[in-house]
This record gives structure tokens, sequence and C-alpha cells, in this order.
């Protein structure tokens, strides 16, 4: 858990009103929601179970984990969602599934509501910041008892308080904020040893098919001091893998929610001087990044990757299609010539970098010509993975308006790339059979408690004997067996 103890802060529950300093305000309700709880435990003989379920990016699953950690500093008892008597989604809307996903969870709560008088049911995330969603949602499903946004994690305290105190649902979804204060709020992290930190916050790129930048705002950089005192706390607590996280993090330094800062004396700070000063800090070994945008990927990022190495080989550039009109058609602001360029720079400069992608498949106008295209793409590029989607109409967006393309031509061309993704991932992934490399043990694997699970400097996945207490740790592992998108290997000594 991030370093944080409310009994630095006296008994704030005590005062007549909430603070109006707004970290000091969210631990006031902490506070009090300790108090709500004590009483519910004495009068029931046990804890109150919690559980959060979260939808979507990593960016999602890092507010989660201070989801967690607001409601475990309150008192509340992890447990998984089957048992817990508090659920909170964290949702996405990126693509219709994730709405059906959990509107398909809420009704199958609503029976196990009624003979759960201590069940409370919150929502948040992307999904809520739709009004057109929110309005379903106060409609359909009027048992859930809070509902908040994405601008609002930090304020799941005092959320809670009011539903327990005046008994009634409570929707409090911001429009727009800076989500500073969360930062200094408790977190629970899933690892001991690697955690991601936010260095921004929303997207100003408005990419046709994409909710995101009306669900989390424009584009707001987080300082560099503010980043930096965040990591070297983290070291201090274990930490020494860093993934940087933003929705375009290649364009971070634009808009800054403080300009107070050693900005004002260099208004040049950009992403590549970030991730170069990270890197200087003692006790980190491993600096990730996501999200990384084609338009704004520099020269000067190529040769920060290529000079560092503890910033890992891999890129993660989502190319979405392979041919120009769609690209244009899409608001992406390249070409598919210029995305080919990048790619010839980075693997010309960092040639052991694995590249990953995501592809969408049967944007509105699409053609066959436009599809081969993208087949064509990715056999020119060699992908060490693709994450391929089916476009997904999404309410509000430009694209929604746009002329569809039949739903069996979009399936059959899906199927088709899956198989050329497939062939030349094997392909890439391969390369390294044989070799010996280093291996970030993650956790125990999920098939096999006799092996553990974990990645490669360029993010491949690897699985190979071993024991709980090897969790955390760097070790050597000869890659035996190659098995598409990852491998089996064996321990190989120092």
């Amino acid at each position: 858990m991030k370093p944080f103890d409310i009994n630095n802060y006296g008994n704030l529950s005590e005062l007549a009103y909430p603070p109006t300093d707004e970290p000091l305000r969210q631990i006031y309700f902490i506070s009090r929601l300790q108090g709500i709880l004590a009483k519910k435990r004495e009068k029931l003989g046990r804890n109150i179970r919690f559980s959060v379920v979260t939808f979507g990016c990593q960016m999602n699953a890092h507010d989660s984990e201070k989801l967690e950690g607001i409601l475990l500093e309150a008192g509340f008892e992890p447990s998984d969602e089957e048992n817990a008597d508090v659920i909170i989604y964290n949702t996405c809307t990126v693509r219709e599934n994730a709405n059906q996903k959990l509107y398909g969870h809420l009704g199958q709560l609503k029976a196990r509501k009624k003979s759960n008088p201590e069940m409370l049911i919150g929502l948040c995330g992307c999904m809520m910041q739709q009004e057109d969603i929110l309005d379903y949602i106060k409609e359909k499903f009027r048992f859930v008892d809070i509902v908040f946004g994405t601008f609002n994690v930090f304020m799941l305290a005092e959320l809670l308080c009011r539903r327990y105190e005046e008994n009634k649902q409570v929707i409090e979804v911001l429009r727009e904020g800076t989500r500073s204060y969360e930062n200094d709020l408790p977190e629970n992290r899933k690892y001991s040893f690697k955690s991601g930190v936010n260095i921004m916050y929303g997207c100003n790129n408005f990419c046709t098919y994409c909710i995101v930048p009306y669900v989390r705002g424009r584009e707001r950089s987080r300082t560099p001091e503010d980043i930096l005192d965040d990591i070297k706390r983290l070291v201090k607590d274990g930490v020494t893998e860093i993934m940087l996280l933003g929705q375009n993090v290649n364009s971070y330094g634009k808009k800054y929610m403080d300009e107070s800062s050693i900005v004002a004396e260099n208004p040049d700070y950009d992403f590549p001087t970030l991730l170069t000063d990270v890197c200087k800090i003692d006790g980190i070994r491993r600096v990730r990044f996501m999200t990384s945008h084609p338009k704004d990927l520099s020269d000067k990022l190529i040769e920060v990757i290529r000079d560092n190495p503890k910033v890992c080989r891999h890129m993660h550039l989502p190319v979405q299609a392979g041919s120009t009109r769609v690209l244009q058609a899409m608001n992406r602001h390249y070409t598919r010539e210029r995305y080919l360029e990048i790619i010839d720079k980075l693997r010309k400069e960092v040639p052991d970098i694995s590249i990953t992608t995501d592809i969408m498949v049967g944007f509105p106008g699409e053609t066959e010509e436009d599809f081969l295209e993208t087949v064509d793409l990715v056999e020119k590029v060699g992908y060490d993975q693709v994450f391929t989607f089916i476009y997904s109409i999404r309410s509000g967006t430009p694209a929604a308006d746009m002329e569809q393309v039949p739903e069996d031509i979009v399936k059959d061309r899906f199927d088709r790339l899956l198989k050329v993704v497939s062939e030349k991932a094997r392909e890439r992934v391969g390369r390294f059979k044989g070799t010996v490399n280093e291996v970030l043990v993650e956790d125990i694997d999920s098939h096999d408690d006799t092996m553990v699970t974990g990645r490669m400097n360029n993010n491949t996945i690897v699985h190979f004997k071993g024991c709980a207490e090897m969790i955390g740790s760097y070790v050597n592992v000869k890659l035996t067996e190659e098995k598409g998108f990852y491998y089996i290997g064996e321990l190989a000594g120092e």
C-alpha cells in the first residue's frame, strides 16, 4: 500500500463540518466511514466484505487500486465478488460488449441484493460519464446505490458515507476535474514490486471511433515533481518496475495541472525528458510506458529508449488500420507510410525491440482493398503481438453516423486477419527460443502451482518451474519451448 496513515491527521471525524482542503476532506470521510463500519461489525458479528471488479484498460486498473486502498483503510474486508457485501464495478465504455457485460452483472445482483440487507452496489468509471448510459442506469437499475465517474474516484468514502447515513441512492458524476487529489489517498497495489503511475489524464486526439476524450476529458499532465516523488516513495516501498500511464504518453507536457513547477523554468520538458529522469532514480530496474500514439512519437524518444537499458525493449504502438484512407477517416493524423517509417527507425536504433499493436477491423467505409492493406502492413512489420478488435459503434462519436460495414463481411475479415496475425507473431516471438533472458517473476502459474509466471524485459510472458518465494525477484531463464505468444522455460542460474 502507498505510504499513508490516517492517524497522522488526528480524529477528523469529530469536526463539525468537513474540511475545505480536498485531501483532508476525503480523509475526514474515511474516518467517518470507519465509525459506521465499526457499528455494523458489532451488530452483525462479522466484517463487511468488498470486491472491486475492473473492466477495461490499465488506467482503470490503477484507479481500482485507489478504490481498494480507500475501502481497506475504512475497514472493509476484501472478498471475491460472489461473497461481497459491497461491490464496485469500475467500468469501460470503449466497446459495446463492455456495456452489455455490466448490465448482465447487474441483472444477476438484483436478487442477491434483496436477500442481503448489507449489500451495496457502486458503479464508476468511463461508462458513467455518458449521459445516455447514466439515464439508462437510473431508469433500469434503481437498486444501484452509488454512481460516480472518472473525475471523482477519490470521493468513494464520502459517497459511501452519504449512502449509509441518508439511506438513499447517491449519484455524483463530475464533468471535469484535475484528479490530483487522489494522489494523496491510499491505494492497494496488486503487486508489491511493480506499479503503474499516472503521468497524465485525458486525451486530445478525438479519433472518430473513440469515446475516451468525452469521458476522460482533455489532456492534463501531472508535474514532473509529483510524478518523481510518487516513484521515489514506491521505490522505498519495494517497487523495482514502473509503468508510466497515460492515454497518449508521447504528448506529455503540453498542458500541466500546475504550471508553478519545474516546467515554468523549462517549457520544453517533454516525455523523453521525464523518462530520462525516472531512469535516474536509484532502485528502479525497469521502466515501461503505455500508450504511445504514432503521431507524437519523436526521434528523441527513440534515442532515450536506445541509450537507457532501464527502459524496457517493448513498444505498444497502435496502428488501428493499414490503409491511409481509413486512417484519415479515423482522424489518426498519420499515414501508412509514416507509420512504417517509425517502425524502421525503432528497429534500426533498437534492434531487439518487441513491437505490439491494436488493429480494428470493420471501421465504417472499410473496403476489401483497405483491409488487404492492413494485412500487408501486418506482414511487413512483423509484430510480436496484435490485439485485434471488431469496430464497435459508440454513440456520440462521428463514426457512429458513418456507413457501417455488413456484419458478415467484418466477421470474415476478422478471421482472416487473425490467421495472419498468429502466423507472423509466432515467427517473430520464436526468435528467442534457446536464449537465456532475465525474467521478473510475477505470480504462481494459474494452471500449475509448481510453476511461476514472469515477464521478460520485452514484455513476453514466460512460465517455468518455481515457487512463491521467487515472486518479485529477477532470475535468468532459458527459453526452451515457444508457444505462440509465450514461452516455457527453465531456470538457467546466474
